[in-house]
């Protein structure tokens, strides 16, 4: 099935579906959806929020045109679908914006038309829960009258070495002619070459692994970090020795958030319970990871109190509120369970992020943060929670002179030079 000279719509556009309209809007017609008209009018202003795309990369796409009009999706004959996945509050899948935006699609869908997911889901999600909800909606029949592909996607939020084109793309389809089409279609834009797997379900099972192995040995790395605090050894020097081996895998102790590493093992889990599978290294891993940042808190805590330093109404400052470092980007941050956590000892906690929009993380999460610098010396600890560079380039001195003196700093990134934190994992 040929599929380069087909109009493609990209349904969603964060942080995965605008690099992806992007790169094809350089080369082909793309129609770029979103629900949300503020965020298709900043778009079509040259800016984009989420830092992925510059202004430039952005005109560069001279085939691309924004709508949050659904009647515009039936101009086109491909429709990749790029929303996320969450989990609800009992971890459990929820695929209502992957149900919400297959409906929107079956409304646009006709005869000849091919559906491509990219959206992290269980293995069998794409064919047991997407494509009953298209043949739903537009009356037509799955592999007669419309065709599936699945390509996960691999986007790393911040980071400005690993690009889509730049990174490998695993490619499917619901026939060996369509698989070959979704292949031949992501092979225009993604320089790295594509790996084609035998079926939808083997491309959903690899990216959900993907996220999961990082997950389980992070999570490793967190309970040797809890070992070793109790032994009174640092943690960092231990992998660092341990680094010297050539196979020794490079994974650190940290918190584990953002949509997906924090994510996807979830979508794993209810798939294996489902087919009568309980995991449970997997799901071991994701309680060590859960639980690191109330170990932060209670650690800070401690500090305090051996410092004789009052925590009740005590200002405690944190540095970062984002996921990762250099990114703006807080979904499923773990920092805030750091927040609640100082909160319920009644201290008073001041949060301060420069890559955030402090609107966006008052509307996520009830917090209002500070809009400017920390005043100095005003603080009886101070959480170093993500590695932004301005954070590393106040340097100890830095960060310390938010401090009151004698004031307790942790450092939950490591990125301070040892000894110059009272704790760190």
């Amino acid at each position: 099935m040929d599929l380069k000279d087909k109009t493609l719509a990209i349904i969603g556009l964060g942080y995965v579906g605008l690099p992806l309209a992007v790169e094809f809007g350089k080369k082909r017609p793309v129609i770029g959806f979103d629900i949300n008209p503020k965020r298709v009018a900043e778009l079509k202003a040259g800016e984009d929020h989420t830092l992925e795309c510059s202004r430039g990369e952005l005109a560069e796409a001279r085939h691309l045109q924004y709508t949050s009009d659904a009647v515009d999706l039936g101009k086109a004959q491909v429709y990749i679908v790029t929303v996320p996945t969450p989990v609800d509050q009992a971890n459990r899948p929820d695929m209502r914006p992957l149900v919400g935006a297959s409906q929107t699609v079956g409304k646009a869908l006709k005869k000849g038309d091919v559906v491509i997911y990219e959206s992290t889901v269980y293995p069998g999600a794409t064919e047991e829960v997407c494509v009953p909800v298209l043949e739903q909606v537009s009356g037509l029949k799955f592999n007669v009258d419309f065709f599936c592909g699945y390509s996960p996607e691999r986007i790393n939020p911040g980071d400005k070495e690993h690009r889509l084109p730049s990174i490998r793309k695993v490619t499917s389809g619901s026939t060996p002619e369509v698989a070959d089409g979704v292949n031949a279609l992501y092979a225009q834009v993604v320089t790295a070459g594509t790996h084609k797997a035998s079926s939808i379900r083997v491309a959903e099972a690899a990216k959900v692994i993907e996220n999961t192995q990082r997950d389980v040995n992070i999570a490793l790395m967190n309970e040797l970090s809890l070992i070793f605090h109790r032994l009174g050894i640092d943690t960092l020097e231990v992998l660092q020795a341990a680094g010297t081996k050539w196979n020794f895998l490079p994974f650190r102790p940290g918190l584990v958030g953002g949509h997906c590493i924090g994510v996807d093992p979830y979508y794993l889990t209810h798939k294996a319970q489902e087919v009568g599978y309980h995991p449970e290294v997997i799901l071991a891993g994701r309680r060590i990871n859960d639980n690191m940042s109330k170990h932060v808190a209670d650690e800070t805590v401690k500090l305090m109190l051996r410092k004789g330093l009052p925590v009740l109404g005590s200002k405690v400052l944190v540095l970062g509120l984002t996921f990762k470092e250099n990114c703006p980007d807080v979904r499923n941050t773990k920092v805030v369970d750091i927040i609640h956590t100082l909160e319920r000892y009644n201290a008073k906690v001041d949060v301060y992020d420069p890559w955030i929009n402090v609107a966006d993380a008052e509307h996520e999460y009830g917090l209002k943060c500070l809009d400017s610098v920390p005043q100095a010396g005003a603080y009886a600890a101070v959480v170093l929670a993500v590695g932004h560079r301005q954070f590393i380039e106040l340097g100890e001195q830095g960060i310390k002179a938010f401090g009151q003196p004698g004031a307790v700093l942790f450092d939950v990134k490591s990125i301070l030079p040892r000894g110059a934190a009272d704790g760190r994992l």
